[in-house]
């Protein structure tokens, strides 16, 4: 059989593609794709729920009763393994959020089995990068207690704390407590005091001492002293960060953050009332966070039409060596665009005029973005069904869902080199001419002039089936409040994962929904997406990599 290109034969109850490397069980129509615990768990880790449906922008907190396939993991001595994915998550950045994985941390770091505990515990440097995590952590380990009947601070946890600490570059160190000094109910002095943490070289000293003691007791310990240089440097960072405290001279505050690049949370309230200090502070300001308070600086005159202070924000946003480095995705960009363009806060008391120049500047980053994004190499059908009305937005942003079904459809055409855009016209699919080279608005206006109808999330796997082609992933993409299907998706993920081999998998994405899903299904390979944000893209990415 060659319709799709690929040599299948037939062997017992196996097809064998020679196209893949694969041995798909042809009763099951795939690879085992049930929903196993090991699954189920990736899951939890990825976006907080076991289930089939990833709703965006939802930040719940995590508790013991959505973790029942990590409970049973850890019951069935499979701990290490859970904290090795725990610490794949966190580093690799496959996590939506990071809250489960800290959960999944602090319960494996309580669990019964010695290996575990030490793996957990062996754990805290990788997985807790900065203090907010670590302060998470601990909260979470606190909660716990209750229902584990188990304290926290013995000796493994003062010991992981303690190497927290001590295992830090000293500057770091000294940056990271003055900017998170406290979190979850938490502050350093508390870890310290607590952890009984012994410092181990001078420099980790004059931290530990300016935490639980302040900055005179410091002051006074070190200063007839002939200190190290790495001492000297901590000393004098400190020293700053005291000064600015208690400063109220604005000079001097705009100075020492020129200096030093001292962040917004090092300085005081009163301080962030200067239009020269913020100016200051926007200069070295993280590219992602100065795209996130564009609106306020319009809406404060800080950035005013014309400006110095406004070019040079421009160029930032225009940087291709800033976009790469901050690593923006071109979806992030979007949303804080259209949400600028929108000239009003969700909450409604912040509004401003849109500058042009910034609009401009951030049309321009979109596009130069898409090189920040990196290609799985899968072979993707995107299925479009949207219609043109204004009132229709994806929910927690101002954008489209038009305008959004035209960014995602981009960022996979532009990106991975197989991939095919349809669109639904009517109770049929039709292909839609969208090339790399578009712009957005030529997208949308593509993507909205075919008539739409209902959205059978089947119909773009029965089209590749029936044109001879093999997809690994497909993602259906509507505004439509109710999904719609002729037959089982399931059953014809299982039709087309036989007749071309491919480990295909089927996202629906609800771009108006609030939580509805099609169906709670046992295939492992088939999720529902309410809502849109860059964590759907993030699980999108997962799914197809078959890590969830």
């Amino acid at each position: 059989m060659d319709l799709f290109g690929v040599t299948m034969e037939l062997s017992g109850n196996t097809v064998i593609c020679s196209s893949s490397n694969h041995t798909l069980n042809s009763k099951g129509g795939g690879c085992p794709w049930e929903v196993s615990d090991k699954a189920r768990l990736c899951r939890f880790l990825c976006y907080g729920s076991e289930g089939d449906v990833y709703t965006a922008r939802e930040e719940g907190r995590v508790s013991m009763e959505g973790a029942g396939a990590l409970l049973s993991l850890l019951q069935e001595g499979r701990g290490t393994e859970v904290v090795e994915e725990i610490k794949r998550f966190t580093q690799d950045e496959r996590a939506v959020r990071l809250s489960p994985c800290f959960f999944a941390l602090a319960l494996c770091s309580q669990h019964s089995e010695l290996k575990t505990r030490q793996a957990a515990f062996k754990a805290f440097k990788e997985v807790c990068r900065d203090p907010a995590h670590l302060f998470s952590v601990i909260q979470y380990k606190k909660e716990l207690k209750e229902s584990m009947k188990c304290g926290i601070w013995g000796r493994s946890l003062r010991k992981a704390v303690s190497d927290w600490y001590n295992e830090q570059d000293a500057m770091s160190l000294a940056v990271a407590v003055t900017k998170c000094k406290q979190r979850e109910g938490w502050s350093h002095q508390d870890l310290l005091r607590l952890s009984h943490t012994k410092p181990t070289n001078e420099a980790i000293a004059v931290i530990s001492k300016y935490v639980t003691k302040g900055w005179k007791e410091v002051q006074a310990a070190y200063a007839d002293k002939e200190n190290s240089e790495e001492v000297v440097k901590v000393l004098l960072y400190l020293e700053v960060v005291e000064k600015v405290k208690h400063s109220c001279d604005e000079t001097v505050v705009i100075n020492l953050i020129e200096e030093h690049k001292l962040e917004r949370a090092q300085l005081l309230t009163d301080h962030l009332k200067s239009k020269q200090v913020w100016r200051a502070l926007l200069k070295e300001m993280p590219l992602q966070s100065v795209l996130g308070i564009l609106g306020k600086m319009t809406s404060n005159k800080i950035l005013e039409p014309g400006s110095s202070e406004t070019r040079a924000v421009c160029e930032r946003i225009q940087s291709e060596t800033a976009l790469k480095k901050a690593k923006i995705h071109p979806f992030s960009i979007l949303l804080a665009s259209e949400n600028y363009k929108r000239g009003q806060g969700y909450q409604g008391k912040t509004k401003w005029e849109p500058d042009s120049s910034i609009l401009k500047a951030m049309d321009f980053a979109f596009y130069k973005s898409f090189v920040n994004v990196e290609p799985v190499d899968k072979r993707f059908v995107v299925a479009v069904d949207v219609s043109t009305s204004l009132s229709s937005v994806v929910p927690g942003t101002s954008v489209s869902t038009a305008v959004a079904a035209a960014a995602i459809t981009m960022i996979y055409a532009r990106t991975e080199p197989d991939t095919h855009v349809l669109a639904y016209s009517e109770g049929a699919l039709i292909p839609c001419s969208v090339s790399p080279d578009m712009t957005l608005a030529q997208t949308t206006a593509e993507l909205v002039k075919i008539p739409a109808g209902s959205t059978d999330c089947t119909l773009p796997v029965t089209w590749a089936t029936e044109n001879g082609k093999a997809v690994d992933v497909f993602i259906v993409l509507t505004n439509n409040p109710v999904w719609t299907c002729t037959i089982s998706p399931v059953q014809s993920l299982k039709k087309h994962r036989q007749m071309s081999g491919a480990n295909s998998k089927l996202l629906m994405c609800g771009l108006t929904s609030i939580g509805h899903a099609i169906a709670d299904t046992e295939d492992r390979g088939l999720l529902s997406i309410c809502g849109f944000d860059l964590g759907a893209l993030c699980v999108i990415r997962n799914i197809a990599q078959d890590l969830i």
